[in-house]
């Protein structure tokens, strides 16, 4: 098998949030990133937050059948003043991390100020530098991205550049292990059978 077929895998980016979901499909082809997807998941249309969990669900798992992507990289919640705001984002992250596991995907978590510094080389930039610098780095035109977007493509550049392909080790924030997948094999009677 030649080496570009070894190397060829697709990430899946996502930025979660209960009215905008961002993801990004970046597919590796040796030492290339190739944008196959990048957009929205729009929810303001749906009035309960359960329909609009639901509905990051369903479109999820559509894009995750679509692209074959064997690793999803998500935005970790950062804090927030508001509190309802807090457990709503970590509700929607935590049905993209379902969406991903069912679907056997390996999961990596990375802090906002880790995904910044990876595109920008400043963990305190701001989301429209990181769209910028995404746009000289790909060479495409990404104004017409809502930031939620490019902040899911940069979380799977972030990943990317971390050096981890499927099969490996996932790292995310502080090298730490991170991977839902290999932490749920490693901890079998954290598993609830109800």
């Amino acid at each position: 098998m030649p080496a570009f077929e070894r190397t060829l895998h697709r990430i899946l980016g996502i930025d979660p949030g209960t009215v905008t979901t961002g993801y990004a499909i970046l597919e590796i082809r040796g030492t290339s990133m190739i944008i196959i997807e990048i957009g929205v998941i729009g929810l303001d249309a749906f009035a309960a937050h359960p329909e609009r969990l639901l509905k990051i669900w369903e479109r999820l798992q559509a894009i995750m059948k679509t692209h074959q992507p064997a690793v999803m990289a998500i935005e970790a919640p950062f804090y927030a003043k508001n509190a309802q705001s807090m457990l709503k984002l970590g509700r929607a992250q935590g049905v993209a991390i379902a969406a991903a596991m069912e679907r056997g995907l390996e999961i990596c978590e990375y802090a906002p100020r880790k995904i910044k510094q990876s595109i920008t080389g400043n963990g305190n930039a701001r989301k429209e530098q990181v769209a910028y610098l995404l746009q000289s780095q790909f060479k495409v035109d990404l104004s017409g991205q809502l930031l939620d977007a490019t902040d899911a493509l940069a979380a799977a550049v972030c990943h990317h550049n971390q050096g981890s392909i499927p099969g490996e080790l996932s790292r995310g924030k502080s090298g730490t292990k991170s991977s839902w997948k290999r932490f749920l094999g490693d901890n079998p009677d954290r598993i609830s059978h109800a």
